[in-house]
């Protein structure tokens, strides 16, 4: 694993969630959920994102699998919308989500066919008002 390095978690956290997310969470940040941002840019983004063993777009199917299968319901829309930067298809999501259905029980797989489906939804309209 690389080294805990702020700016390579800043960096590799903008190549997935993008710019527009990352500012908007950098503007929101406070004094007191800073050591938090810390940590997750630190842990999250500069340690496990950032390892090259596997993909970005392997490591969005994990994390949209985990995230739904915990309930977790508004990180599996952000790391849905995501997957316009990490390169993983609608195709390859539906059968990460068909995965949390049979192991993780299927109402989680339902509510996470809606989340993903309303996700798609949403960034099919940004994309027709560009």
């Amino acid at each position: 694993m690389p080294p805990r390095d702020h700016d390579t978690g800043t960096s590799t956290r903008r190549k997935v969630l993008g710019d527009a997310h990352v500012d908007r969470a950098m503007r929101a940040t406070t004094a007191f959920d800073a050591p938090f941002q810390d940590l997750i840019t630190d842990a999250a983004w500069a340690r496990v994102w950032s390892d090259e063993t596997l993909t970005h777009r392997d490591r969005s199917l994990i994390t949209i699998a985990l995230l739904a299968a915990l309930g977790h319901w508004d990180e599996v829309a952000m790391h849905v919308r995501a997957t316009a930067n990490t390169g993983a298809t609608e195709a390859e999501v539906q059968a990460a989500l068909m995965h949390v259905a049979i192991y993780a029980g299927v109402p989680a797989g339902n509510r996470a066919f809606r989340v993903a489906k309303d996700a798609y939804a949403e960034m099919a309209g940004a994309e027709a008002a560009e």
